[in-house]
């Protein structure tokens, strides 16, 4: 069977590179064998042996009835968006790994390929090679899911593993993650958690069954997270991880991005590094969880293969997908419960104030810092939190908690 690539990046390297690789296996899985016959970029690649089937129009592609599938590792909404919705019109499945363009389009995209008979993939668009999405699709297909939770984003864990292992502050580990390539040139997209929010976006249309609009879920990055949010955490034996969250309620499903103070306790807390750790919560099994590499060439280019064997052996099938293109209701995150850590000077806000304004919570002190001390406020609506936090003065900080 024949497939083409589009985009011959990291990502898009890296597919070709699993096929030709793990060709026994590949073809096993698929029932036939499967041959790269076209990558398309705006490059050239003069002296290595992928140039000969480079092509620079996307309807070389679409026209040539010989291709069945196409892997979108292209990233962005445009072109990608165009691109693959030509190739779904033609009756191509796409494999994709762009969470942007999957969490945009997505329910777009699979109404298209259910149309025209053949499917739209996107395993490797959140968690890369976890499996994440095959799983809730399939093996808790059964299952109402209550829950979803997860570091899903291998550059901020990278980042915030570095702070509290090494004392470090925020610029620095960016700095030294920029270096050795975990992190981009321009991590924004990362840093302020919108990749993360993207990605859970997806997660929420799946486990809700309707579409989840990224840009109405309340995201909020790593940014302000510094050495001495640390210097407390460590007394409580806890850490801070950047938590892509949604939950469903009698309400609608509650969903943000935050960084929060997890306990040694939680399953979360011993993901480190560049790896990603999915919690999830059905209303029949309870708790499981999911890890591992989350990003890289090879973990996300393996997923986008695995569905390309998928697409093969279902060639000329829809297979469905439980997400449709009405809007999910969303509740407000002000109404959510939990509890706060906040850092607060002492000269501006004594430890009576702190207990007269949140109620009877914990304090934490640290040695180095003897003109400041943490509170652990009690149990409290974001909206009661707000109110109570705009009536002190002298508050550095504060850090959602992850029960």
């Amino acid at each position: 069977m024949e497939v083409a690539v589009y985009g011959y990046g990291n990502i898009g390297s890296g597919v070709v590179e699993v096929i030709e690789r793990n060709q026994d296996v590949v073809a096993k899985g698929a029932g036939c064998d499967i041959h790269v016959k076209y990558v398309l970029d705006l490059r050239d690649f003069e002296g290595q042996p992928i140039q000969e089937r480079v092509v620079h129009d996307v309807d070389v592609i679409v026209n040539d009835p010989e291709i069945k599938i196409v892997c979108e590792t292209m990233g962005g909404v445009e072109p990608a968006y165009t691109f693959t919705r030509k190739a779904l019109e033609a009756g191509k499945s796409v494999c994709t790994s762009n969470k942007e363009l999957v969490a945009r389009h997505g329910a777009e995209l699979i109404q298209i390929a259910e149309e025209h008979h053949c499917n739209y993939f996107f395993e490797a668009s959140v968690g890369g090679g976890i499996p994440i999405i095959r799983t809730i699709k399939s093996a808790l297909r059964q299952e109402h899911i209550l829950n979803i939770s997860g570091i899903v984003n291998g550059t901020t864990n990278y980042i915030l593993t570095k702070m509290d292992r090494e004392g470090a502050d925020f610029d620095t580990v960016l700095k030294e993650a920029q270096e050795k390539g975990y992190a981009e040139r321009n991590p924004e997209a990362d840093v302020e958690g919108y990749d993360a929010c993207r990605k859970i976006a997806i997660l929420s249309s799946l486990m809700s069954g309707k579409n989840v609009d990224y840009q109405k879920i309340l995201t909020e990055g790593i940014t302000k997270i510094s050495a001495e949010d640390f210097m407390y955490t460590r007394k409580m034996h806890a850490t801070i991880k950047l938590l892509a969250m949604s939950k469903k309620t009698d309400r609608g499903y509650l969903a943000m991005v935050s960084p929060v103070l997890i306990r040694e306790e939680h399953p979360l807390f011993s993901v480190n590094d560049v790896f990603n750790g999915i919690f999830v919560k059905g209303d029949m099994l309870d708790d499981s969880m999911y890890y591992g590499r989350g990003a890289g060439k090879l973990p996300t280019a393996s997923a986008v293969v695995a569905d390309v064997i998928e697409a093969a052996r279902f060639q000329g099938m829809h297979l469905p997908i439980d997400w449709s293109r009405e809007e999910a209701e969303l509740i407000d995150v002000e109404d959510s419960e939990r509890s706060f850590f906040v850092r607060l000077e002492r000269k501006a806000c004594d430890i009576a104030k702190a207990a007269e304004v949140f109620g009877n919570g914990k304090v934490v002190t640290v040695d180095e810092l003897p003109e400041e001390y943490g509170y652990l406020t009690p149990v409290m609506s974001e909206k009661e939190f707000a109110q109570k936090a705009a009536s002190v003065d002298g508050m550095i900080t504060r850090i959602r908690v992850e029960a």
